[in-house]
């Protein structure tokens, strides 16, 4: 991976792998999302390569992020620390689906989810009901609506948006990089500025 890539996508000289630099989200994207979690105690899923987490812990006052990779959690915690945010992210080994590892997390009162878009190969056609993302987003936020109500959920622009009808009162967010259109972030709870349909373009 190219430096000046790296750069580019996350704002800094990080520590990646083709992986985790694939499934990270542009730093300008996360620093927009991060904002609406300024000064809470968040819990995040799916740390991947830490650079949701270095936004979400520039703007909280406190992350706590689950990971189930072990290599993912240690590029993490490097980059983690190169952003100099340390003090103010904890970092667990483990599933996010795990409830009884969830209701032992304190306060929290915020949670950012970012599972991972895997692709299972030609003809892959991403899934909210039965999920096909890792883990589940369904059974993610299923599982992490028992700790707070108050969840960003970030989802591939290719989801047909119809899987969302059963779900409570949300904000879904078309976010566009330019004018590609990057994801969907659904917010919940007190995270949602308006219920319907909203739009956010990003500017490189």
């Amino acid at each position: 991976m190219e430096a000046k890539e790296i750069f580019k996508k996350f704002g800094d000289h990080y520590s990646v792998d083709e992986r985790t630099f694939k499934m990270g989200i542009n730093s300008r994207i996360t620093a927009r999302i991060a904002e609406r979690f300024r000064g809470r105690r968040v819990l995040e899923t799916c740390t991947g390569g830490g650079f949701s987490t270095i936004s979400l812990a520039r703007a909280a006052r406190h992350v706590t992020t689950i990971e189930i990779d072990k290599k993912n959690q240690d590029q993490a915690r490097q980059n983690v620390a190169k952003a100099g945010l340390v003090h103010k992210v904890d970092f667990i080994l483990g599933d996010s689906l795990d409830r009884k590892m969830l209701w032992s997390i304190t306060d929290i009162d915020a949670a950012f989810l970012d599972p991972d878009w895997a692709n299972s190969g030609p003809g892959h056609v991403y899934r909210f009901s039965n999920s096909n993302t890792k883990p589940p987003a369904d059974l993610l936020l299923e599982t992490v609506f028992h700790v707070t109500r108050n969840v960003a959920l970030i989802l591939p622009p290719s989801l047909p948006n119809t899987e969302f009808q059963s779900l409570p009162a949300f904000e879904m967010q078309s976010i566009y990089l330019e004018n590609e259109h990057a994801l969907y972030c659904l917010y919940f709870g007190d995270l949602a500025e308006r219920i319907g349909e909203s739009e956010l373009i990003v500017r490189e």
